[in-house]
């Protein structure tokens, strides 16, 4: 078997029921209680789920120079952590966290101005934790995203707490009117998040170094920053044992300029400088980039 080369054909792990016991432990028993039975979940996951292993191993040996059976573990440990708190962050139960932010005044400032804005984020940490540290401190963040390969986690949240659908954008490659709400999200000064270490089914990528090799990044978020006329900050939310979250903000580009002659070669300079921005954060936080596929021949 070999590890899966896009992440569109990775499928949800486990089941709706898996997912209910989670979400019943830890709402009727407590963080610390979902923590024991995470032990569980992910030594089931390292068992039997050989390209899990392999991802894991790639990834982890690029940033660090080896990899052992127990670092997986860690590094799917923290996936199945990270996974979970979004049951205690979709009740907005915020308050057990421990939540660090740096960067909040660029935020601030784009509220004073009434100007929208497209935050790149990644699946590094937790992208829940900036939704509901943005509710509680109003600024909310809208998502953009394909949201096909976690249907059954999205939608055990969605019982939870039905406001959490409403800041979700789905990109609809067949139906691209989606970006007619984008635009209105940013007229109206708000922020639309966006994920940029994942190649969506349009295609559109280039090859960038990430890690010592040249890997796929999508090009996307900075031809959609550059058609709307808005500027880009980075966001991430590095989860650290046991409960702390690290939130930080940071601006990207004033305004994505991408000139007819050489199009390509400009959106391709704007991935590279995000993941290099990318890189630096996967080394504070090792343990927190979870994209469990063939990241480096991804299609």
């Amino acid at each position: 078997m070999t590890t899966a080369t896009r992440w569109q054909d990775v499928a949800e792990k486990g089941s709706v029921l898996g997912i209910r016991i989670v979400v019943a432990v830890a709402t009727t028993l407590g963080r610390r209680a979902v923590g024991a039975l995470l032990h569980v979940v992910a030594a089931w996951y390292v068992a039997f789920h050989p390209g899990v292993r392999r991802a894991s191993r790639e990834y982890l040996a690029r940033l660090r120079g080896r990899a052992t059976l127990g670092d997986v573990y860690r590094h799917v440990l923290c996936f199945a952590r990270v996974t979970a708190d979004r049951v205690f962050l979709a009740r907005d139960a915020l308050g057990r966290f421990a939540v660090e932010i740096e960067g909040e005044p660029y935020l601030r400032a784009l509220q004073r101005e009434r100007r929208g804005a497209v935050l790149v984020m990644s699946h590094l940490g937790s992208f829940e934790v900036l939704r509901a540290a943005g509710d509680v401190r109003d600024v909310p963040v809208h998502f953009l995203g394909y949201f096909k390969n976690a249907r059954m986690v999205n939608a055990v949240l969605r019982e939870l707490n039905p406001a959490v659908e409403a800041r979700l954008l789905e990109i609809r490659p067949d139906d691209p009117t989606f970006i007619f709400d984008v635009a209105r999200l940013l007229e109206d000064g708000e922020l639309v998040g966006t994920m940029g270490d994942r190649v969506g089914d349009d295609g559109k990528a280039a090859l960038v170094p990430f890690l010592g090799a040249p890997a796929p990044f999508p090009t996307g978020p900075y031809l959609l920053a550059a058609a709307l006329g808005c500027p880009v900050y980075l966001g991430f939310g590095l989860y650290h044992e046991p409960n702390r979250y690290a939130l930080h903000c940071e601006p990207f580009a004033e305004r994505v300029v991408l000139p007819r002659a050489g199009r390509a070669e400009a959106a391709a300079g704007y991935a590279a400088r995000y993941a290099a921005r990318l890189e630096h954060f996967c080394r504070l936080a090792p343990y927190n980039w979870f994209n469990f596929y063939d990241f480096w021949s991804a299609r």
